[in-house]
């Protein structure tokens, strides 16, 4: 080793810390103006009022339509621009600020305790599926191992500390108590074993895929991050507003309040609501108002754990980021643990 070797690496050392920092400052000043404040506020409001607002979808009845489409996307995107475009902003600067070796030590390898790390850092992020997924591409682009990515991106949408918080308020205990059981099943359970689908041929080599992307990393930082952030915006924006207006035309059609309850009840919401795009914690006035007009509290309780979880535009975000088995894997256990939520809501509450 050369005596100049001690001195690089206490220098790169120095400034992995830095670029950490300044990542963590920007994700901190972004999700207190986009969520942290916000959602304390809100806290009062299903505190005091047991409600933190009205029903997204439209009224039942309606025929699909272009009209309920935009009408549909219209008030989602204005409930969600700002998460998004945080997340998008947030995706993009993963793979410029955040070392990959670093990430990696962190984040890469196959273990539980990897994908621990993983959920456990998505619990300040509080953001929709959606929102999240930029976040869980970026990861994936530098070197995180698809175990970590996965608990990441499930445990925004589903262990989000205030969206439990708003629920206590709203439906009940029994309500909040199902959810973060089940969440933590999927957050941890099975994102880890998600990595035995991906094969070895696509978990990320520590010096392979590091050396591949360290390349990448030279250059201005501005030219960098500017290239990543079209690509993050081009891969992004046009899925995803295809996707919602698709199913925002198709709202009233794919949530039949008429059916009640029983089990194809809950295996229709099981996988509507697998597929159906809300934003955080919108969840809870649908499942207060379905509960209202008559739904039994199986199919509620279904859309407890899968409205969330995953949905159709944010499944299509993060599609070249996973392999097809992992995606497949996670959609079809995100329905069976809708089922299981409705069974045991039939049962419990």
């Amino acid at each position: 080793m050369s005596p100049a070797s001690p001195n690089i690496h206490r220098q790169n050392h120095r400034k992995t810390i830095w670029l950490v920092v300044l990542f963590i400052l920007i994700a901190a000043i972004g999700l207190s103006y986009v969520k942290w404040w916000p959602y304390y506020q809100k806290a009062f409001k299903a505190a005091a009022e047991h409600s933190i607002g009205s029903s997204i979808l439209g009224a039942g009845g309606s025929a699909p339509s272009w009209h309920s489409a935009v009408s549909y996307a219209e008030t989602y995107f204005k409930s969600v621009w700002k998460a998004a475009v945080l997340g998008i902003l947030l995706g993009s600067l993963v793979q410029v600020l955040l070392p990959v070796q670093w990430l990696y030590k962190l984040l890469g390898k196959t273990t539980f305790k990897s994908t621990l790390i993983g959920g456990v850092a998505s619990l300040p992020g509080m953001m929709c599926t959606c929102c999240a997924a930029p976040i869980a591409s970026g990861l994936r682009k530098r070197n995180v191992s698809v175990g970590a990515a996965l608990a990441f991106w499930l445990g925004n949408p589903l262990l989000n500390p205030a969206t439990l918080i708003f629920m206590a308020f709203v439906l009940s205990w029994k309500f909040t108590l199902l959810r973060i059981v089940l969440g933590l099943a999927l957050t941890f359970g099975v994102s880890y074993f998600a990595n035995r689908f991906a094969g070895s041929s696509d978990v990320p080599e520590p010096l392979e895929e590091a050396t591949a992307v360290k390349e990448t990393d030279r250059g201005p930082f501005l030219v960098r991050w500017a290239k990543s952030l079209g690509l993050m915006i081009l891969s992004v924006v046009p899925a995803y507003l295809i996707a919602v207006l698709l199913l925002g035309a198709f709202q009233s059609t794919l949530f039949p309040v008429w059916v009640g309850g029983g089990i194809a009840a809950i295996i229709l919401f099981a996988v509507v609501g697998t597929l159906f795009v809300i934003p955080t914690a919108a969840e809870i006035p649908i499942i207060q108002s379905f509960l209202s007009l008559g739904v039994g509290s199986g199919p509620a309780a279904a859309l407890l754990v899968t409205l969330p979880a995953v949905s159709l535009p944010s499944m299509l975000i993060v599609a070249k980021s996973f392999p097809r088995k992992v995606m497949l894997f996670v959609f079809g256990a995100v329905i069976v643990t809708g089922l299981i939520s409705g069974l045991l809501g039939a049962w419990l509450l």
